[in-house]
């Protein structure tokens, strides 16, 4: 019993020493980072190994450190060694242990616990600290019996890395110590202090520090690393805010109102986790944004602050859309576009803007995006033919954001279709010759889109190369798309023929003229003087003159075609032919006639004239070069016995050649088609800004051709443009073909190349 007490008594000795030296620890370490593991007890495993020195021969385990549900935690708690039964002896400094080591990177600096023994012949139970040079320095020892529980605890300075619990033979190794009756020595409700004083390392990655704008949920990815007690959460924060905390699975449980750990490295050293962030609940603009991570022993590592950008509100709409040249109506299929980016603030520029034009007959383009920082400006829109469009355009941010109800439109008005003219039709204006003149002729105007805006009326005399404007007043119809203007003749005008010209002018600035009334006749009125005694009412002599009336038929015939007004093919000539009669309807032979060619304005070459006599029975004929369009007159000066006779101008038309190609031949939806070509001339300059040239489609479903695009060519009559198919899906076969539009000085009219064939795939 004596030796027993002055065991414990040892054992309190050193108990009290070794607090002072933890006071003192706690005092001067106040900063270091640290760690508590229960072992064995409050229903808590065990996290130690257990050897025996001599080979497994001596000494034997024993451990139950978990009680069931319900039962007191420590009752029957223990980590024991045992002497083996059977065996007699064991050889002096040999023993068992049972071994706690601290973590890699860690060291234990402080111990409590419960021990109780029973020893025999030399046996010893000691407790001490595995150094850092392979050593054993003991804190606790007892030699003698004590089945009575008692606490026991140290503070180490420096940290230790190892703590063990012995069951040796204290006898020099050539002694032994007999193990009848059994020794055994027991330790539980242990609580280990790690000192853990490498922090941990952190990383942060993911959508959200990948650059650029961000918007929405968006992923982050983190990751730790540890050498100590592995790491037990990770928190993500935005502008110092917590975002997300991660808690990762450590090995611990809740004893004495704090977290213990059940294990030595109670949670792993790697970790790794993602979350979602709702950039949604953050203003638009640049934020920070770092990882950090705490390991068991509340060491903290965190990442560098990252900037990231958060825009999730679509910009405004544009400020000042603008049409360049103004919204009045245009005859050029170009539109250019600008407006004012509204201030964008923190948030993310403008990136680009979304566009869509719509129109007539259902027509839409469809959503189009334009892309560019800042972008202000879109330009070269087309529409799909006349009429009123509209542009629609709203604003997209790098982020991503946009709203089309931020849209704004500005109308677009595209015209190119000349103006229809043509003189009234009034039973006033008769072609047949009269001793008056009508105080005024009238012109109708037609013009669907832009409306006719203004107009003129001409005269000249049949033998006059000279065109006078009248005075004229132009009227309102009774829609917008018609009107009209009268012109006033002179009173003074003496026995002639006169001829008419009505020019009119769109809003659009297209313009277009005519010789002709509404019903297709040459507008041409006859004044002769008044009529002599003796004289007919046309002017001819009667019987009683002696003289006998005349008339003279014609017209104009070109293959299979003829008539008083015929169109022919570019390059090729014509014929005139018909027959001079007398009043009984005989044929006047071998009389000279006198034909003369006016060609259309804009034709290089001047008024021709020229004779041919009548056959037998009064016939004639005469071959009419090629060469640009021309007016014919026929006149009869008469003779002893028959009247002068004069024919009405016939029109003979000439087409306009244009030779066209189209490359490549076959091409997909949004590729660029190459068109070319050049309109041809023959006795005609082209126009100072260039001939007016139209490229059209064949629409299959009507069999009518609709326009592509318009262009002018050069001073040489070539011209090039390009065309992007934008709405062809599937496979289509394309006729195509260039016309030579008519216009003011132009003398041909309009005349189309032969059709090319191009096949687009969408």
């Amino acid at each position: 019993m004596s030796s027993a007490r002055g065991g414990f008594g040892r054992v309190v000795g050193v108990g009290i020493g070794l607090a002072l030296a933890l006071l003192l620890l706690v005092a001067s370490e106040a900063k270091a980072a640290k760690y508590q593991v229960a072992q064995c007890g409050w229903y808590v495993g065990f996290d130690a190994s257990w050897a025996d020195t001599t080979g497994g021969a001596k000494f034997r385990p024993d451990a139950w450190c978990v009680p069931p549900a319900g039962q007191d935690p420590f009752d029957g708690a223990h980590l024991k060694s045992f002497t083996r039964e059977g065996q007699s002896t064991v050889s002096g400094t040999r023993f068992a242990r049972w071994r706690w080591e601290a973590p890699a990177g860690t060291a234990i600096s402080q111990v409590t616990g419960t021990w109780w023994h029973a020893l025999h012949d030399g046996m010893e139970h000691r407790i001490g600290v595995g150094t850092w040079n392979g050593g054993f320095d003991v804190f606790g020892a007892a030699s003698s019996t004590d089945g009575s529980a008692h606490s026991f605890g140290a503070g180490f300075n420096p940290a230790q890395p190892a703590l063990e619990a012995r069951l040796l033979c204290a006898r020099a190794e050539s002694k032994w110590c007999s193990l009848s009756p059994q020794s055994w020595a027991g330790v539980r409700a242990l609580t280990i202090t790690v000192q853990d004083d490498l922090g941990p390392g952190a990383g942060i990655g993911g959508a959200i520090t990948s650059g650029g704008w961000k918007r929405g949920g968006q992923g982050v990815d983190f990751w730790g690393g540890d050498t100590g007690g592995g790491i037990r959460f990770g928190e993500t924060m935005v502008d110092g805010a917590r975002v997300n905390l991660t808690e990762y699975g450590c090995a611990k449980a809740f004893i004495g109102g704090e977290w213990r750990a059940t294990q030595m490295r109670p949670c792993n050293l790697g970790v790794s986790g993602n979350a979602t962030i709702a950039t949604t609940n953050f203003s638009d603009g640049p934020h920070g944004i770092n990882h950090c991570v705490t390991d068991f022993a509340g060491n903290v590592g965190c990442t560098p602050g990252q900037t990231f950008l958060i825009d999730n509100n679509p910009p405004a709409h544009p400020r000042r859309l603008t049409l360049a040249g103004g919204e009045e109506w245009r005859r050029t299929n170009d539109f250019d576009f600008s407006w004012e980016n509204p201030d964008q603030g923190p948030a993310s520029p403008v990136g680009g803007a979304f566009w869509r034009i719509t129109g007539p007959a259902g027509y839409d383009t469809g959503v189009k995006w334009a892309q560019g920082r800042n972008l202000a400006a879109v330009a070269d829109r087309s529409v799909g033919g006349p009429g009123l469009y509209a542009f629609h355009i709203w604003l997209r941010d790098e982020a991503g954001n946009d709203a089309p109800a931020t849209e704004v439109n500005v109308p677009l008005r595209f015209d190119n279709v000349a103006p229809g003219v043509a003189f009234a039709v009034d039973p006033n204006l008769s072609s047949e010759p009269s001793t008056e003149l009508p105080a005024s002729v009238r012109v109708e105007i037609s013009d669907t889109h832009s409306h006719p805006e203004r107009g003129a009326v001409f005269y000249r005399r049949l033998e006059s190369t000279q065109w006078i404007e009248l005075p004229a007043k132009f009227q309102e119809g009774d829609t917008a798309e018609r009107a009209s203007f009268v012109a006033r003749l002179p009173e003074n005008l003496g026995p002639d023929i006169y001829l008419f010209r009505a020019e009119a002018v769109d809003g659009a600035g297209n313009s277009a003229s005519s010789t002709r009334r509404a019903d297709g006749t040459e507008m041409v009125l006859r004044k002769v003087a008044p009529r002599p005694e003796g004289r007919g009412r046309d002017g001819s002599r009667g019987s009683g003159s002696g003289k006998s009336k005349t008339r003279i038929f014609a017209r104009l015939r070109w293959g299979h075609s003829s008539g008083s007004d015929l169109t022919v093919p570019f390059g090729v000539g014509a014929v005139l032919s018909g027959r001079l009669i007398d009043s009984d309807g005989a044929g006047l032979s071998d009389r000279q006639l006198r034909v003369v060619s006016r060609p259309s304005r804009g034709a290089l070459a001047e008024t021709s004239v020229e004779t041919v006599n009548t056959g037998d029975r009064g016939g004639f004929s005469l071959d009419l070069e090629s060469g640009p369009s021309r007016r014919i007159t026929i006149a009869y000066p008469g003779d002893a016995g028959h009247d002068e006779a004069t024919r009405p101008s016939m029109a003979m038309r000439v087409r306009g050649g244009v030779a066209f190609s189209a490359r490549p031949g076959a091409l997909r939806t949004g590729e660029a088609l190459r068109l070319r070509g050049r309109v041809r001339t023959l006795g005609a300059p082209i126009p100072r800004r260039g001939k007016l040239v139209a490229v059209q489609y064949l629409e299959s479903a009507t069999g009518r051709w609709r326009p592509v695009l318009v262009t002018r060519t050069d001073h040489g009559g070539r011209f090039r443009a390009h065309y992007r198919f934008r709405y062809v899906t599937g496979s289509a076969a394309i006729r195509l073909r260039a016309v030579a539009l008519s216009e003011e000085r132009w003398p041909y009219a309009p005349g189309a190349s032969r059709p090319v064939t191009v096949r687009v795939t969408g």
